[in-house]
């Protein structure tokens, strides 16, 4: 019989409990370094707002992109902020232009990863600012990401900072089903970057295997270092983040203070579709880069082998149930040929209180977790439903993992469909910003 809490190490793995640890020495080390730099003098922070730019590409987001750069720009200056319209077909670039940030266009629908590579090169960004924020034109970004995020590039091999994602599980206008999806994408945010992101990206010790495109900043002097928008790939921000640990160009930094607030998908197709680009994108990445010899391949390797272990183990949950309930339920079903046998073999090794004890309650017991770290005690209505969710996050792991070597992608994209912030959003009226600034 397999010991539950095997089975717990199989389905929730290592992972968690390592970088968890690790987490932990960092908040350890933070402590003791916080009391000895404040017992020296200050160190300076030599950026500040003015000296990022924010990049925000946008593909058929008139619903959201008035609210998103309403939210940014209060924060930076206008004049930072950088919009470059994907082929869109609807009034993104009218509501851009309107709020008086700086806009162009692609000739036609490039890609996410297309349209960035265009406009950081039509924009100048690297010769006009020392750090770029990418930014999603359905997130919002929180006053205080940057005085959260800025002083982490006080650590010179610091060259990327990831920001902390939250999504909008109040939204009054989500259905059962948008609140159930946006809920597990909580938990999953959560989970991962509280107990691996923030253990991965500690100072001494730094993997990380994806910094977020929704909202997450770059030095510019490592932007010609990274090929932004290499073919075949879905999206763009695992392949970044891959670039700056394979090729040696720096570290990632991450605070849970660096807040931004993303839409989620509000119906399964769309959140299906979402899910199947994210780990079509992983796969995709880790063929497209070897690995070496070095601290982010055994990290990405130790991430992947617990991701497939889990995901199979997750995606036959349902049918090792079945096998151990309905022979018990239906005794003759037990004597049949084909399933009397597969029911033995399964009752020798797993049992109903081994898969309580080592998938249920862990489960259950993460989403205790994530409920105090949140302090919304909501999670826990959810709690039954987020396992049958993650079988259907791993079924689309497993999926997408035969797709990244069969199937070919442009990176042409459609966003899940988006809730407006406001029944009738209104753009701030202001001077358009100088032509020279938007020319190509």
């Amino acid at each position: 019989m397999i010991p539950w809490w095997l089975l717990a190490i199989v389905v929730f793995g290592t992972n968690f409990t390592l970088w968890g640890v690790i987490g932990l020495l960092r908040l350890l080390d933070s402590s003791t370094w916080g009391w000895w730099s404040r017992s020296r003098a200050p160190a300076p922070v030599d950026l500040d707002v003015s000296d990022v730019a924010v990049l925000i590409p946008a593909h058929n987001e008139e619903e959201v992109i008035v609210d998103s750069l309403n939210a940014i720009t209060s924060l930076v200056p206008r004049q930072n902020v950088h919009v470059i319209s994907d082929g869109s077909t609807d009034r993104t670039v009218e509501l851009a232009r309107r709020c008086g940030v700086n806009v162009i266009s692609t000739a036609t629908n490039v890609g996410k990863a297309g349209a960035l590579q265009q406009a950081i090169r039509r924009f100048r960004l690297v010769e006009r600012f020392e750090v770029v924020m990418l930014l999603d034109a359905d997130t919002h970004v929180e006053p205080g990401y940057f005085q959260a995020a800025l002083p982490l590039f006080a650590d010179p091999g610091v060259v990327a900072v990831a920001g902390c994602v939250r999504s909008t599980t109040d939204d009054k206008r989500l259905s059962q089903v948008g609140r159930l999806v946006a809920h597990h994408r909580q938990r999953i945010y959560t989970m991962t970057q509280y107990l691996l992101k923030f253990g991965q990206t500690w100072r001494r010790v730094n993997a990380t295997h994806i910094v977020p495109g929704f909202a997450s900043l770059y030095r510019t002097a490592v932007l010609p270092e990274i090929e932004v928008n290499p073919p075949g790939l879905v999206i763009e921000d695992f392949n970044m983040t891959f670039e700056v640990y394979q090729k040696g160009l720096g570290k990632v930094g991450f605070t849970p203070s660096a807040v931004a607030v993303t839409q989620e998908p509000g119906t399964f197709k769309d959140y299906v579709r979402q899910s199947k680009r994210w780990s079509l994108g992983l796969w995709q990445t880790v063929r497209l880069h070897p690995p070496k010899a070095n601290l982010f391949t055994a990290m990405l390797g130790l991430l992947l082998l617990e991701l497939l272990s889990s995901s199979i183990m997750i995606v036959l949950l349902p049918l090792l149930l079945a096998l151990l309930v309905i022979p018990d339920l239906f005794g003759s079903v037990a004597h049949l040929p084909v399933i009397g046998e597969v029911h033995a073999a399964v009752a020798a090794h797993l049992s109903l209180p081994v898969m309580l004890f080592g998938i249920v309650l862990p489960d259950l017991l993460l989403t205790c977790l994530v409920a105090l770290i949140q302090r919304r005690p909501r999670f826990l209505l959810y709690a039954p439903v987020f396992l049958f969710m993650r079988v259907l996050d791993a079924a689309i792991s497993l999926y997408a993992l035969p797709q990244a070597w069969l199937a070919r992608s442009t990176g042409r994209w459609s966003s899940p469909g988006r809730r407006p912030v406001d029944a009738t959003p209104q753009p701030q009226q202001v001077q358009e910003p100088e032509p020279d600034l938007r020319a190509g």
